[in-house]
């Protein structure tokens, strides 16, 4: 098969589309025929060199897919050749064909295309386990999500909605603000001109930027609040008041998903499944999609991501 692979640490280019063995499906694996596969900072972090997959994963870069199902696995009797489905991956997506444990496999909702299907499991899974899981987020409370005009922030903006919360996030362009304020969020901050934290307090504020908002996440906090960090886009190192927390009686959570075991991401799936594919299939919630682009120019998908102008998901089309 072919694969987009890293060939050094480098920008973009580095990503070249050749040939690379094809997967065959472990004891309790599928192998998924990909139809399209999301792109995420995380990716962009990999091609430089300073987020490797974990142990097992395939050296080329892609945490999710959507496609059908073209081997199934000793062991795996829940799903079979042909289902239309999406995945949550270690790695390897970004290819023609991916191996994947069982229980990171969700079927394609119903009214939702195969193609947009690929941006749904990384986002709505690092939301439901952040947000909701690890935060427990309440009907009544107030949610922040940095960077609203993202995969991440168009999903949680329209789950925090959904489960009753007073949402608001932050934007660096009025046209995501418009995106936003549309998909339910009543605050959208630009942060290059606002500071969130008069816009606060927050009870959840689930944040990509590490470093450089700690200290205004801190005080963005409401009593109780919890502070979930999932990315570090600002820095890895940062000054965290415990006074302020302790004054708060909060929280601060510094988390991740690619690397947990595959029993805890199938636990995780498993509540996507129940709590939120519902809310897709009724259309109340949907895959927000900026544009799709021919695997064959990842190199392109993730300049368009760096240049940070897209609102929801870009996708890789084989």
């Amino acid at each position: 098969m072919h694969a987009i692979v890293i060939r050094e640490p480098g920008d973009a280019d580095v990503l070249t589309w050749t040939r690379v063995p094809d997967p065959e499906p472990a004891p309790g694996e599928v192998v998924v025929a990909v139809a399209a596969a999301g792109v995420n900072r995380a990716d962009v972090m990999q091609r430089l060199g300073f987020y490797p997959p974990p142990p097992g994963a395939p050296d080329y870069p892609g945490l999710e897919v959507s496609g059908t199902v073209e081997a199934v696995g000793p062991g795996v009797s829940d799903w079979r050749v042909g289902d239309r489905v999406c995945a949550l991956l270690a790695g390897g997506g970004y290819a023609e064909r991916v191996a994947v444990p069982a229980g990171q496999l969700l079927p394609v909702p119903d009214g939702v295309d195969l193609v947009d299907a690929a941006a749904l499991p990384e986002v709505v899974c690092t939301v439901w386990s952040n947000v909701f899981q690890l935060a427990r987020l309440a009907a009544g409370e107030r949610f922040l999500v940095h960077g609203g005009g993202s995969g991440i922030g168009t999903m949680a903006i329209q789950l925090a909605r959904e489960f009753g919360a007073r949402v608001a996030c932050t934007v660096g362009s009025e046209r995501k603000a418009d995106a936003c304020r549309a998909l339910g969020a009543g605050d959208a901050v630009d942060y290059r001109e606002d500071d969130f934290v008069e816009y606060g307090p927050f009870d959840v504020i689930l944040d990509n930027m590490g470093a450089k908002y700690l200290p205004r996440n801190v005080r963005a906090l409401a009593t109780g609040g919890r502070l979930v960090v999932i990315g570090l886009q600002g820095g890895a190192t940062g000054e965290l008041d415990l006074g302020a927390l302790l004054a708060k009686r909060a929280s601060v959570h510094a988390t991740g998903l690619r690397a947990r075991p595959a029993a805890e991401k199938a636990a995780v799936v498993a509540g996507v499944r129940e709590h939120v594919w519902p809310l897709l299939e009724s259309g109340r919630v949907r895959p927000v999609v900026d544009r799709t682009v021919r695997i064959e120019e990842a190199a392109l998908a993730h300049r368009l991501l760096e240049d940070s102008v897209h609102v929801g998901k870009i996708l890789l089309v084989v």
